[in-house]
């Protein structure tokens, strides 16, 4: 069967879906870039937030729409919103034909079997649904197929969270921590880099939890020195770290590992006591403040992404004040904002002292404005420096664009620079000539 895959969501959907689609493969099925020319179509959703649920719901709509040109068109929901809401869409949504949870991909070629025998024999529609328990192991990485680019890749180092954060859905969706182990680890990243991969993006729910569960300690630090000593990994970044995990130890192993790069993504999602304490989460105001400095004097050139919510039940004027002052006066090198959305099934939810959606928004733009004009300020300070850069492609004017080691792919800085020759997965070095609040104009030396 020729089957599309359209993913949506977090890296680690899109990690899911390379497995999926290398199952499929192994099962003698092509993967198409088209779903116009797919006998199969998969949405492999999310379902964390509100907006992500609706463009869910939106692309498995845009789907069903083929169908009516190609009844033949077999329709698969994957994914967080499938596992989340399965019973609900088996209703609502007659138009999916099989609907699955995040731990099944490896039955979908047996169902699409099942589904095409059930259809011939009974000459009627078939619809089927699959939502088992958590698995003891890991998808087999040696099946994972590229469905983007081979340069830059993500290794899932752990499924799943312990923390009880008081908005989040993911131990729900996802299920308790638990860690892969290291062997494992180290061998699909060597796979990976003879595929060509110069970039691992280490993912998880909290990559600095990682090992706690099967080693009993956190063994990142390890992990980042043994995945170094892969000679063709040139550069190797953390996703998802929670402050209060950020130890002395991880900062000397980035400090001193050329390869791990001076980069941390680290949520912490406000800076109130109050709302910290009520979101459930184990950091506080002053801790915060504390591991950044920590991060900043361990690694000078330290670049910190985060993210905020604004709009939690029983966000004051005041705890709105406090955030938006620490922003302006911490200054992050990288920072998203998202409104408070209200989820059933967590303790947020029913909290009292909902705020109202106009003022949520209200707050994330306010702080948005203010780091832009943090984003700018720190743009125009490289402005005649160089920088090592990784290509990702080039436009149609011969432009080429890409990273530095301080962003991470899709949601951070660009560099456009001029160029000669290049292809997506070199590294060049770029001098930076110009700058806008959000990307770098340079030249290659």
């Amino acid at each position: 069967m020729n089957i599309y895959i359209e993913t949506l969501g977090c890296p680690k959907n899109f990690n899911d879906s390379e497995m999926l689609a290398g199952i499929l493969k192994k099962h003698d099925n092509i993967i198409v870039e088209e779903p116009e020319k797919a006998d199969v179509a998969v949405v492999n959703t999310c379902g964390f937030i509100n907006d992500a649920k609706v463009e869910s719901i939106d692309t498995i709509l845009s789907m069903a729409k083929l169908k009516k040109s190609n009844k033949e068109l077999i329709l698969v929901v994957s994914g967080c919103l499938s596992q989340r809401y399965i019973e609900e869409l088996y209703q609502e949504m007659p138009e999916v034909d099989i609907l699955l949870g995040v731990n099944d991909y490896n039955s979908l070629p047996g169902l699409l079997d099942k589904l095409d025998r059930k259809r011939n024999k009974e000459k009627e529609e078939c619809r089927i649904k699959l939502k088992n328990s958590l698995p003891d192991t890991f998808y087999d990485y040696r099946f994972r197929m590229s469905l983007e680019n081979c340069y830059s890749r993500t290794v899932k180092i752990a499924e799943g969270c312990d923390n009880v954060c008081a908005y989040c859905v993911i131990p729900e969706i996802r299920g308790k921590f638990r860690s892969r182990k290291m062997e494992d680890i180290e061998k699909e990243a060597m796979k990976l880099a003879e595929e060509g991969c110069v970039e691992l993006i280490l993912i998880a729910q909290d990559v600095t939890n990682y090992g706690s569960d099967i080693y009993g300690k956190p063994m990142l630090p390890e992990l980042l020195k043994r995945l170094s000593e892969i000679e063709e990994i040139h550069w190797i970044r953390l996703m998802y770290c929670y402050e209060d995990r950020v130890t002395d130890e991880l900062i000397k192993v980035m400090k001193n590992e050329p390869k791990v790069c001076n980069y941390i993504d680290m949520p912490i999602q406000h800076i109130s006591d109050n709302i910290l304490e009520n979101m459930r989460r184990r950091s506080t105001g002053d801790s915060i403040k504390k591991t950044i400095d920590r991060l900043r004097s361990g690694i000078p050139d330290i670049h910190i992404r985060t993210t905020f919510i604004t709009g939690f039940p029983g966000e004051t004027e005041n705890d709105f004040d406090e955030l938006y002052d620490f922003v302006s006066l911490m200054k992050l090198d990288r920072l998203g904002v998202f409104a408070y959305s209200k989820e059933e099934n967590t303790p947020a939810g029913d909290m009292e002292n909902q705020i109202e959606e106009n003022v949520k928004a209200q707050r994330r733009d306010s702080i948005m404005r203010r780091q832009l004009e943090i984003s700018l300020e720190y743009n125009l300070q490289k402005v005649g420096k160089t920088f090592e850069v990784l290509v990702e492609g080039v436009d149609e004017e011969g432009v080429y664009y890409g990273r530095t080691e301080y962003d991470a792919p899709a949601i951070d800085n660009s560099v456009i620079f001029t160029g000669n020759d290049l292809k997506p997965g070199d590294f060049v070095r770029v001098k930076i000539v110009d700058a806008y609040d959000y990307d770098l104009i340079g030249v290659m030396e």
